[in-house]
């Protein structure tokens, strides 16, 4: 399967409706508004279209580089003549590193889609109330369907979760058509409302910096009032030369930051986030890093440390005195269960990477076990950005900030082509959608129009005309 040059788009077939299975319901549990009666809804009709988005420079993080992002929209019509379009920014090296690293780039990307078309065949004349039953009931179809489509029968379930993003909202925006839906707030099915009932006033927007981004990139970042800084860990080579890159630029980045002050971290330090993508292979190693960062005077800036060890690493870390938090590692309710009682103390939600539906669920146990949770991106486009911000502000304010959630968005640095991104955005002008001094500035319109994610957005709709 080829790429395509900006502005084209590659669609697969139209599949039109067989016949149905029907999903239980649980509308009372899952009501968007508690005892309204929802519609059931039948999806007649599916179709899919990617184009690729590349990258100012190589993106690099799991000792590995990326070039390019494909951009997949998934197409949902149904029997009443209502359809919805949802997208998603596919992530291999992030979602399964094994399949990325035994394929070229966009060989990795043509699989990721392929499994994104088997889960709209699946969902395909299917019955539905409420989209995470959707989601359920289809899962474990999809992701064994990856396994076949990757041949390898370990493959990980990050990576049919990413696959099914553009679905998953696809399925959200037909709800919420169907039953006249336009508020946000009105979408959280009643389960998950207690872990998503703040309206947060601020979002601190951090900034990621990833292997190769110059240091002076960053200080400019600062300079224009971010914050909140996000720095890639576990750089290429083996543990010994990672630990020693890792340190390296860990001094040369303190060394840029460490005067600086700011008022939105209780602290008054420029706040350290440290993702490693878990490419330490083991609790000393981290150990050494840290302690690296208290000899140079660093460890009061580091407000967490991202999923340091593989998932499949079952390290407890209650004993290590900086906040450890999952994201790989966390893709359902029983990993964060293990994760909390292996000592991690927050817990990375993606929306648009894992779905909003399995996002709901894990925000919603981690609010019942007193677990902060903050949002991070995946290089998303723009549109799937305002996704995440419904999510992150709906969210408990993060511990160590002055009264405000925590939200990732790397795109506009790492996109060539973000502008253009950027304008096909119904809502572009919006003042909660570009940070400003550091942190989303939300408002009552924001939280009234759910950012902006139940209007059309042309460009994508362009692609379906005639559908």
């Amino acid at each position: 399967m080829a790429t395509t040059s900006r502005r084209k788009f590659i669609r697969g077939s139209m599949l039109a409706a067989g016949g149905a299975l029907l999903v239980p319901s649980l509308e009372l549990a899952l009501s968007g508004c508690s005892g309204k009666e929802l519609k059931k809804i039948k999806i007649l009709s599916v179709s899919t279209a990617f184009e690729s988005e590349p990258l100012l420079r190589p993106f690099g993080f799991k000792g590995s580089y990326m070039n390019e992002i494909w951009q997949t929209a998934s197409f949902l019509k149904s029997i009443s003549g209502e359809h919805a379009i949802g997208l998603c920014s596919q992530n291999v090296l992030w979602s399964d590193s094994a399949v990325f690293n035994a394929h070229s780039e966009s060989v990795s990307n043509a699989l990721m889609y392929s499994l994104t078309d088997r889960a709209l065949r699946i969902v395909r004349s299917r019955e539905f109330i409420n989209p995470v039953d959707l989601f359920d009931s289809v899962f474990q179809e999809v992701w064994e369907a990856g396994k076949k489509i990757i041949g390898n029968p370990a493959l990980r379930k990050t990576f049919a979760l990413n696959a099914m993003v553009s679905v998953d909202n696809a399925a959200w925006l037909l709800y919420a058509k169907e039953n006249n839906i336009s508020d946000f707030d009105d979408l959280i099915p009643a389960a998950f409302k207690p872990a998503l009932s703040v309206h947060n006033e601020r979002l601190a927007a951090a900034q990621l910096m990833s292997y190769n981004m110059p240091v002076a990139e960053l200080r400019a970042a600062v300079d224009l009032g971010f914050f909140f800084m996000k720095i890639r860990l576990g750089q290429p080579g083996t543990q010994e030369e990672m630990l020693e890159k890792d340190k390296a630029r860990l001094t040369e980045i303190h060394e840029a930051l460490k005067n600086i002050q700011t008022s939105y971290s209780i602290n008054g330090k420029v706040p350290y986030w440290f993702d490693a993508n878990g490419r330490y292979e083991n609790k000393d190693t981290l150990l050494k890093f840290l302690d690296h960062a208290r000899d140079i005077g660093a460890i009061d800036n580091i407000m967490m440390v991202e999923q340091p060890f593989p998932e499949e690493s079952e390290i407890d870390v209650s004993d290590i005195q900086v906040r450890i938090t999952a994201d790989e590692s966390a893709h359902s309710i029983e990993d964060i269960l293990k994760c909390i009682q292996m000592g991690y103390k927050g817990i990375a939600l993606k929306p648009a990477a894992k779905t909003l539906s399995m996002t709901m669920k894990m925000a919603q146990v981690c609010y019942e076990k007193n677990i902060p949770c903050y949002v991070a991106d995946l290089t998303v486009n723009p549109v799937l950005v305002e996704w995440n911000k419904n999510v992150a502000a709906r969210l408990q304010p993060f511990p160590g900030l002055e009264n405000m959630g925590l939200m990732e968005s790397n795109g506009a640095r790492n996109y060539k082509n973000w502008g253009l991104m950027l304008n096909y955005l119904p809502d572009k002008d919006a003042s909660w959608v570009n940070p400003k001094n550091g942190v989303y500035e939300l408002g009552r319109r924001f939280y009234r129009k759910g950012a902006g994610i139940f209007e059309p957005v042309e460009h994508f709709e362009e692609m379906f005309a005639g559908k």
